[in-house]
């Protein structure tokens, strides 16, 4: 089925973490209301009312910093249990309208409605309605749903009539560019602060410009491959899927020896081979990881498993190797292996490091061997994965 026939929702919660504290403590309706601990605090906000945010406030901010923006607000510490309990809720009702639901946090999720649209005998509009209607009569909580053809139109979308709205995205190619036309380019998945500085300084502070600077120029500016995402998303386009929540816990392969095996050059070889299948699943399917795990089985079959989060989530299959190395090496296993395994959590569409999205046309995040993995990933596709076989890198233990 082609994008432009695909029926995609975001629902994001209205300031979720603020709302379940106004839900549950009534006396705290229609105040501002802070999460993240006292304003005397060295931590952050990780959540604000939307009477909070008349003030200035917004999550990430220093508790300081808000608490003399607004010194009568209330400041909370935070009760995460309640608002796990809040999501769980949540992502039930979604259950109830699709098979296909991407959460993307506690209180954010993509919904497929494409086919089950004629199973509630309801219209796109309709359907969303009857969805915030739900949320609200099963938790008291508000929601903003954005519809559109795909995943980065419908979650433009949903950020465009807060709190508690509804907005629809035009399906036609030419309506798509008028809507997109006048918006900030900043508003267009992973232009981050960097990439928004050098846009402006190229004289493209609206998508309209990108769109009437070319992909040629777009490319010459950021790359192959930042110049097409660039040009695509500033004309609506957008083919990622929605994914399954249970397909995108983790990606992971590994290899039982038929032999229990000591040799520490074997190990290392079939890390590498696994490290690369890994690597090659998480390109495919768009993702990126921020946690690496390695898995060791030992001749008595007792099973062990380390694992390292990453400052900056990767797709890069040096990378992964790297890292499952440092942990094999760490780990150091005093018997023969009977099995190995490679696998990464924490999954993403798009590079983090911990707890922010990253500017994807940033240089910093991007692999090395991004080149590398891109020709030995097309040749593969081509020839079979027994193709291309790397040697193996030279690294300490």
């Amino acid at each position: 089925m082609s994008a432009e026939a695909r029926c995609i929702l975001h629902v994001d919660m209205d300031a979720f973490f603020a709302s379940v504290e106004q839900r549950d403590f009534p006396h705290l309706k229609g105040k501002p209301v802070v999460i993240g601990g006292a304003a005397d605090q060295r931590g952050v906000v990780s959540a604000a009312s939307y009477e909070a945010r008349k003030f200035g406030i917004h999550s990430a901010m220093p508790l300081r910093e808000a608490g003399k923006k607004c010194p009568h607000a209330e400041f909370r510490p935070g009760r995460m249990q309640a608002y796990k309990q809040a999501s769980k809720e949540i992502f039930h009702i979604f259950d109830r309208y699709s098979a296909y639901v991407q959460g993307l946090s506690v209180d954010e999720a993509f919904l497929d409605i494409t086919g089950v649209l004629h199973l509630w005998n309801q219209d796109e509009v309709r359907l969303g309605e009857a969805l915030r209607k739900d949320i609200f009569e099963s938790c008291q909580l508000t929601a903003s749903v954005g519809i559109a053809g795909n995943k980065f139109l419908a979650k433009l979308a949903s950020d465009m009539d807060k709190p508690d709205g509804l907005t629809v995205v035009p399906r036609e190619p030419e309506a798509i560019r008028q809507f997109l036309a006048p918006l900030d380019v900043g508003r267009i998945w992973g232009v981050g602060k960097k990439t928004k500085v050098r846009l402006n300084r190229e004289g493209m502070s609206r998508i309209h410009d990108l769109q009437q600077a070319g992909e040629s120029r777009l490319i010459k500016l950021f790359g192959e491959n930042g110049g097409r995402h660039l040009f695509a998303l500033a004309n609506g386009w957008d083919e990622r899927p929605v994914h399954d929540r249970e397909a995108e816990k983790s990606i992971s392969n590994e290899h039982t020896y038929t032999v229990n095996q000591a040799d520490r050059s074997v190990h290392q070889q079939t890390l590498l081979r696994l490290s690369e299948k890994v690597g090659r699943r998480l390109r495919a399917s768009g993702y990126w990881a921020a946690c690496i795990q390695l898995k060791i089985r030992s001749d008595a079959f007792q099973t062990y498993t380390r694992q390292k989060q990453l400052a900056v989530s990767t797709r890069s299959d040096q990378e992964i190797y790297e890292t499952i190395i440092h942990l094999y090496h760490k780990f150091d296993p005093p018997w023969p292996v009977r099995l190995l395994g490679v696998g990464v959590t924490h999954l993403s569409e798009e590079p983090v490091g911990r707890a922010a999205q990253l500017d994807l046309f940033t240089p910093a995040p991007e692999p090395k061997d991004r080149k590398l993995d891109a020709v030995v990933d097309k040749l593969r596709s081509q020839y079979g994965l027994k193709a291309v076989k790397r040697g193996r890198w030279d690294l300490e233990g």
